[in-house]
């Protein structure tokens, strides 16, 4: 018991994230090394997403090549704040909610590519007014698959759009708030008692956040046998692959450093170093995610035949599929 009375603890790990510049004064040389690495990589990635944006304009046409534009700049826009997070620790605030706004709106323009690659809305609905969809995808319904199948009409579509649409605005809006509160105080991660705020605005948040990627993974799951010419699906994984990096791994870096698991390191806290980990790792990611996509993005695609030559060419694979089960 004396012993356990007799630790001390280190007063840094108890205060505020450090400033700018005591960063750069007890970076060693593995440090400024690493540092200047990741800097580097984010101007990269933003120089890289620039030069794609130019290329976009030029080829596509409107307003395709706009959400292009947005969902091209999600890893490049997630790298570059993640570099200022990283080199100002006490901006980590602003920079995850400034990430975190855009990938909201990214979310919905990952919908809206998905009908402008079929044609755009009126085309979307000639091709699949009436037929049923499958809406027992993730991440609400992927379980029930007692759930009957929806047709598609106008309604229906517009229900899809504002799925989407509201966590990009309900983001922006909530994010605002958090940020006026933690300006008073009365915002705090770290703070899990009932009578705080974070508390209740992040798992309204998650809600919204679940409910605005059904209506794309329905579309999607509909739809991308007819756009696998168009390599969607490793785009729709890129897109995945963002969400699942900046959203899941960074809460999970967020949990473990509340609870202690990730050590202080003054002058660094726990939640100030699982943060500034969570911003290198992320750096890393996009870098290599920007890396990706542009290969998927930086190129012309034909356009899709029309509807009546796709029901005879699925009819085509399906008894080109038969026949090869018949002969084995």
């Amino acid at each position: 018991m004396d012993e356990a009375n007799n630790i001390s603890i280190d007063p840094a790990c108890l205060q505020q994230p450090p400033l700018a510049i005591d960063v750069i004064k007890q970076l060693d040389v593995f440090g400024i090394c690493l540092y200047a690495m990741l800097t580097f990589m984010s101007c990269v990635s933003l120089l890289l997403y620039l030069e794609q944006c130019i290329y976009i304009y030029k080829k596509l046409p409107y307003p395709k090549k706009t959400t292009i534009i947005w969902v091209n700049g999600a890893a490049p826009v997630i790298a570059t704040m993640s570099c200022f997070g990283m080199w100002i620790p006490r901006a980590v605030m602003f920079t995850d909610m400034t990430s975190n706004c855009y990938f909201a709106v990214v979310v919905y323009k990952v919908l809206i590519l998905l009908i402008e690659e079929l044609g755009g809305s009126d085309a979307f609905l000639k091709r699949f007014s009436g037929k049923p969809f499958k809406i027992t995808t993730g991440p609400c319904c992927c379980c029930c698959l007692c759930l009957p199948r929806v047709r598609m009409s106008r309604g229906m579509l517009c229900l899809l759009k504002l799925g989407a649409l509201q966590y990009a605005i309900l983001k922006t809006v909530l994010s605002v708030v958090s940020i006026i509160l933690w300006t008073n105080g009365n915002f705090d991660l770290s703070d899990l008692e009932m009578t705080g705020t974070a508390i209740w605005i992040n798992p309204f948040i998650g809600v919204l956040t679940i409910t605005s990627l059904w209506p794309v993974a329905i579309v999607f799951m509909n739809t991308n046998y007819l756009l696998r010419t168009l390599n969607i699906i490793p785009k729709y994984a890129m897109y995945q692959l963002i969400l699942v990096l900046s959203q899941l791994q960074t809460s999970i870096i967020n949990i473990l450093a509340l609870d202690g698991t990730i050590a202080c390191s003054p002058p660094f806290s726990s939640q100030a170093r699982g943060s500034m980990l969570s911003q290198q790792m992320m750096i890393m990611e996009m870098f290599i995610i920007t890396l990706v996509t542009r290969f998927f993005y930086r190129r012309t695609y034909d356009k899709l035949p029309l509807a009546t030559h796709d029901i005879h060419e699925k009819d085509g694979f399906s008894l080109q599929a038969t026949d090869i089960k018949n002969v084995a």
